[in-house]
């Protein structure tokens, strides 16, 4: 097969931790012919969806880990799969891409995960629709909705609604001397929706990355244990991972919103788990394959593969 993949550039990978990189080394290993491009390579003329993509040929060399061919022009319907792998933000450039796929797909391109389910699926706001498994929650940009929440819970947690990585990410108690300033600043002065969540203790027990690939759950998770001092879990604000296996309530939030998600043209899925509580439903790039395939022995690529060759 000729797959496509739309990710950040190459280079700025780390492959020894790379979710996408463990797609591609094991897409590599079956034969298939791998394709990259990124989201401003995309154009449509003549009512065309085409990018200018290149060939690559992994090497093996962790430092040079690939080569490419010259640079070629190709209609995204000529692939056999064109794998959506941009990193958030979540800003007007990727809204314009999952437009520019949406319309490819009308062509005849097959994009995991489907462009409009990336739209429909904010990773903070995509929780609302299973209100059995999560926290109190309030979406506001108002900061007196933020002060009447943190007085009734005491404890919460602010984010947010387009980052990744942890950032922006704050926890606030009525005892905090800067709850203005942060509220100004992360409302914009109440030009910016925001998520409020009331904290949750068992986060010292780590945030669980929890994937669904073709709607059924990855036997293990990775646990994003917080170092010392921090409230986040989040692997690029110094959390550790350990893999896991599911416990019986992850597996139940996941056995639950497999289905729906995979109806919805999600191939793949990180749900974020913490206790018992679901947090967010990552749908733009979910990781942590390589973490959970180290520890459990899983392989993780090696399932969403079979996933991706079984949907084409």
């Amino acid at each position: 097969m000729h797959l496509a993949f739309l990710a950040d550039p190459l280079h700025s990978f780390k492959i020894y931790k790379d979710s996408t990189f463990a797609m591609l080394r094991e897409a590599a290993a079956r034969g298939h012919t791998l394709y990259a491009f990124e989201q401003r390579d995309m154009r449509v003329l003549a009512g065309r969806v085409s990018a200018d993509v290149y060939r690559i040929e992994l090497t093996g060399d962790a430092h040079n880990w690939f080569v490419a061919s010259p640079v070629e022009t190709r209609e995204l319907a000529s692939f056999d799969a064109v794998v959506m792998r941009k990193d958030p933000p979540f800003d007007s450039e990727y809204l314009y891409a999952t437009h520019l796929l949406e319309h490819a797909e009308r062509q005849g391109a097959r994009v995991f995960n489907k462009p409009r389910a990336l739209r429909d699926f904010n990773e903070k706001l995509a929780i609302l629709r299973f209100p059995q498994f999560i926290a109190p929650t309030l979406v506001t940009s108002r900061a007196d909705d933020i002060r009447a929440f943190l007085h009734e819970h005491q404890d919460i947690i602010l984010k947010p609604l387009d980052g990744m990585g942890g950032a922006g990410i704050f926890r606030l108690r009525p005892e905090d001397p800067n709850i203005g300033a942060i509220l100004e600043t992360q409302t914009l002065n109440g030009k910016v929706t925001l998520m409020a969540q009331r904290y949750l203790p068992a986060i010292k027990d780590g945030d669980k990355r929890v994937l669904l690939i073709a709607g059924k759950p990855v036997d293990w998770c990775l646990a994003r244990i917080p170092m010392q001092g921090e409230t986040r879990g989040n692997l690029a604000a110094g959390g550790t991972g350990v893999a896991r296996p599911l416990t019986q309530r992850d597996r139940e939030i996941a056995e639950t919103l497999g289905p729906q998600l995979v109806a919805e043209g999600l191939l793949l899925v990180g749900l974020d788990v913490i206790g018992d509580t679901l947090t967010e439903v990552n749908v733009t790039s979910p990781t942590c394959f390589q973490e959970i395939s180290a520890q459990s022995g899983i392989n993780v690529a090696g399932v969403f593969i079979d996933a991706l060759e079984a949907a084409i």
